[in-house]
């Protein structure tokens, strides 16, 4: 018996061209070899500061629920998200796309937040995660999955938690679903969205310029002063401010604490 053939993946720089131009790939199958780029006439976008953090959903942070990591499990994720929801349906993450994720990730530009919680000998089990790329201010959220319920809310809720305190400005969700819209997401046409991918790139340009234009005279200037000086923070490093945050305020044990009341400030 032959082994499948390693997929062809796509150019890396191709595809995060791509995605600065508000263009993702897409496949037929699981098995597809090929793949279509895809321009949507209408995007969903969630809103970093429009959240909307339901009681229930802040209470399931507060209690712990789930631990959340960042990386842990980028390729399990992305199994898991590609796994077909019932018998008729397929994927459009096809074997080659993954791939080509995978690579991206390797090079620091795709990321995952996976969800765990134990099973019943108390070994801890992937139960809910996404994924995305990011650059810049920009995240562009791919895909998710859930096995136990509210597990993908509260990889969501760490998302935007993290995207915010690294001084992201645009969490793309690509499409609209009822699950993103009872979250806060929105959908306008793909001009508006790219007027806004723009900006957010042109910001993170900006912030880089005026950081290296200050020199000595610009230390310890922050992302919360004189504007979009400072440095977006990737994704991992964001999260792991969060992390640093919780165990100084002392909820090492529960930072879905600190996410849940960071995300009230505005939900």
């Amino acid at each position: 018996m032959h082994s499948p053939a390693t997929p062809t993946i796509i150019d890396p720089e191709l595809l995060l061209l791509a995605y600065r131009s508000g263009i993702f790939p897409m496949a037929d199958s699981r098995h597809d070899p090929e793949v279509f780029w895809v321009e949507p006439r209408q995007r969903a976008i969630l809103p970093l500061d429009g959240f909307h953090l339901s009681h229930s959903l802040a209470r399931t942070l507060r209690r712990g629920r789930f631990t959340v990591t960042c990386n842990a499990a980028f390729s399990r994720v992305m199994d898991a998200c590609a796994a077909p929801r019932g018998p008729d349906n397929g994927s459009w993450i096809s074997h080659r796309i993954q791939a080509s994720y995978e690579m991206l990730h390797r090079l620091g530009h795709a990321h995952s937040l996976e969800c765990w919680q134990n099973d019943a000998r108390g070994r801890p089990e992937l139960v809910g995660g996404l994924y995305g790329v990011g650059f810049g201010r920009v995240f562009c959220g791919e895909s998710m999955f859930s096995i136990r319920p509210d597990s993908s809310k509260v990889a969501l809720a760490w998302l935007v938690a993290a995207l915010r305190k690294g001084g992201a400005k645009l969490l793309d969700c690509q499409f609209i679903t009822p699950h993103l819209a009872s979250l806060g997401a929105i959908e306008m046409p793909q001009k508006r969205y790219l007027a806004l991918l723009a900006r957010a790139q042109s910001a993170s340009a900006a912030s880089g310029a005026s950081a290296a234009g200050l020199g000595a005279a610009g230390a310890g200037v922050g992302a919360g002063e004189a504007g979009l000086i400072a440095e977006p923070l990737p994704l991992p490093d964001a999260f792991d401010a969060l992390l640093e945050e919780a165990s100084l305020l002392g909820l090492s044990s529960s930072p879905g604490k600190l996410i849940s009341q960071f995300l009230s400030q505005t939900s």
